[in-house]
């Protein structure tokens, strides 16, 4: 029987990968970035929409949806690709992140997490094994081990206890996935991600990557990055990290990140993104243009007639032609309050980001990867950024890419 969830690498540059991911749902080339649907939507956009602008796989939140509607109600509503009215890929996250982000309303021992719900006030206990059992009522196509994400800083006794309780709790789920017939609720096959943590700390990265590597989980997640470090910090962690993950599984950075952020996570060897930055700066009315970000609501854009960004086919700009909207226009509307403003600058971004991935899948293929991400660095005015693909010799700041 063929793997539901085969991932074929059609080529490398370097550390570079370009890729195709295989779901029950539909293939998704890779990398890929998916937006962001926390509570079972995509803040003001429609599935067909995202469909349109080149998205492939979308996430949604175990945590928010275990405490609304609950997972038994989107269940019985059909599972999320019924609820969500999306016939695409589905991730969802264990609801882990959440341990480290309400800490105050958490309580974590070695059975699981107790949750107080920050709606009602609620007791929620998660375990391994109910965060595989909520992640199969949900009936994403993908789900994740729970793990435990540490702050940073952090102490090495309490970042190596962090790690190998998230390698014990990778073997929980592993154990519940199994004794699921790897499938969800309704039946449809379901893969299992294991989460790499280890800060910033490459021996813990290395400890954590080989405790889960036996598992021989379907893909591998890493996370605890983008949690305050230096972004020179991240870039080298993944450098120390993708090393020791499989060459042929799909590999998954959570919660990344800036366009910057993906371009030097993609030449550290990620296939895989997800973040809110895209529509929450979109409906806080900043974008993401080929030549850097730009404040829609900023008085120099008032009588400005250009569209967002005259290289971008999103519903705003359409490459300046019929139908697109000015940034005078937008401005305005941003002003007045009207929604049409939000949920276009977020089709934007989210656009963006995808045909900023899907260039660079191409020079991948072609072999021009790193001369792909200096150039896309430097018409954003990322000197250092720049350095960093392109170090100079002997420079000891510089984060050198893999050749």
């Amino acid at each position: 029987m063929s793997d539901p969830f085969a991932f074929d690498l059609a080529a490398t540059d370097g550390a570079a990968r370009a890729g195709t991911w295989s779901t029950p749902h539909g293939a998704v080339p890779t990398p890929a970035f998916m937006p962001v649907g926390t509570a079972g939507s995509v803040k003001g956009v429609m599935p067909e929409q995202l469909a349109a602008i080149g998205s492939t796989q979308i996430l949604a939140n175990t945590y928010h949806l275990a405490l609304r509607p609950g997972a038994d109600v989107v269940a019985e509503l059909g599972g999320l690709h019924r609820m969500m009215a999306w016939d695409g890929p589905i991730l969802t996250d264990s609801g882990g992140f959440q341990v480290f982000s309400l800490a105050a309303l958490a309580t974590m021992t070695e059975e699981g997490v107790r949750f107080t719900s920050h709606i009602d006030g609620a007791k929620m206990d998660l375990t391994p094994e109910d965060s595989v059992d909520v992640q199969a009522q949900l009936g994403a196509d993908v789900m994740m081990c729970l793990d435990e994400c540490p702050p940073l800083p952090c102490e090495p006794e309490r970042m190596q206890a962090a790690v190998d309780r998230t390698t014990r709790w990778a073997q929980r789920c592993r154990d519940q996935w199994d004794a699921r017939d790897r499938r969800t609720a309704g039946g449809d096959p379901q893969a299992l991600f294991g989460i790499v943590q280890g800060g910033v700390d490459p021996a813990m990265r290395e400890r954590s990557a080989r405790g889960l590597l036996p598992l021989e989980f379907p893909g591998y997640a890493i996370g605890g990055l983008s949690v305050g470090e230096a972004p020179s910090e991240m870039y080298r962690t993944l450098e120390a990290t993708t090393p020791f993950l499989p060459v042929e599984k799909p590999r998954y950075l959570m919660g990344v990140g800036t366009p910057t952020d993906l371009l030097h996570a993609v030449m550290r060897g990620v296939d895989l993104f997800d973040c809110v930055m895209p529509t929450r700066n979109g409906r806080n009315g900043s974008v993401f243009t080929s030549a850097g970000t730009l404040k829609i609501k900023n008085a120099a854009h008032a009588r400005d007639d250009s569209p967002i960004d005259l290289s971008c086919d999103c519903p705003a700009c359409k490459r300046g032609g019929p139908g697109s909207f000015s940034r005078g226009t937008l401005r305005h509307l941003f002003l007045a309050g009207e929604m049409l403003a939000p949920i276009l600058l977020s089709l934007h971004n989210l656009r963006f980001y995808h045909r900023l991935l899907a260039e660079l899948r191409a020079a991948i293929v072609r072999g021009e990867a790193r001369a792909f991400v200096a150039a896309e660095l430097a018409k954003w005015g990322g000197g250092a950024n720049v350095a960093a693909v392109n170090p100079p010799p002997g420079d000891p700041t510089a984060v050198p890419i893999r050749p």
